[in-house]
């Protein structure tokens, strides 16, 4: 985890897993050492945004030589906890909650669903995808027995709000939320939204701008 006490913008923050990703490529490809000029090129970000990044952290590289690819590795594991996996709950088993259960998350990050509800679901429970999934009445119950923190939202935008309401009871930290619903919670659980509609609406945007652009 990122210790509070180390003062990073939070568009740094949303970075340090890429920087983690392309760092292990280099490393199972061999790569020793890189430069910032050699990152930009890889991960399409400009040099300077990287170097002021990683100066955030102190010297993690050296003048002539760039960084040791390693020692990055190792430092940004140790950063973003990558060694600790948390447990995830999905709420809401539709179409894109299925393909969450079926992905899972810890075959690739630090992170894992153990648990999921969905109105459908038999009081005793089911299993979907090695999933034990429960209906919505033994939310409460089964998320203080699985120590949840972080929940996957994937309802429908009409109840968004309502079992946000409900989750936020049992203690959680964050939600990651896949609804187009501007979610209202408690100062102390932070709520990220992927808003999948404007994604792609804004992709498209940006790719008839481009057309336009090239005409000029």
């Amino acid at each position: 985890m990122i210790e509070e006490k180390v003062k990073i913008p939070q568009a740094t923050s949303k970075r340090l897993p890429l920087y983690y990703r392309f760092l292990q490529n280099l490393t199972n490809a061999g790569k020793k050492r890189v430069s910032s000029s050699e990152l930009s090129e890889l991960m399409k970000i400009d040099a300077a945004t990287i170097r002021r990044d990683f100066s955030h952290f102190g010297a993690l590289g050296r003048k002539g030589y760039g960084y040791d690819v390693q020692y990055l590795v190792n430092f940004f594991r140790q950063t973003l906890d990558q060694d600790e996996v948390t447990d995830v709950a999905l709420v809401g088993v539709g179409s894109l909650g299925n393909a969450f259960l079926k992905y899972n998350f810890h075959k690739n990050h630090n992170t894992r669903i153990v648990l999921a509800f969905d109105p459908k679901a038999p009081v005793e429970g089911h299993i979907i995808s090695g999933i034990p999934v429960f209906p919505p009445s033994m939310l409460k119950e089964k998320m203080l027995e699985f120590n949840i923190e972080l929940v996957l939202l994937t309802v429908p935008a009409q109840v968004a709000q309502e079992v946000t309401d409900k989750v936020v009871k049992t203690g959680i930290k964050g939600i990651l939320n896949f609804t187009p619903v501007r979610l209202a919670a408690p100062e102390n659980v932070r709520v990220h939204t992927i808003d999948l509609s404007v994604e792609l609406q804004t992709l498209i945007y940006f790719i008839k701008n481009d057309v336009k652009d090239s005409h000029m």
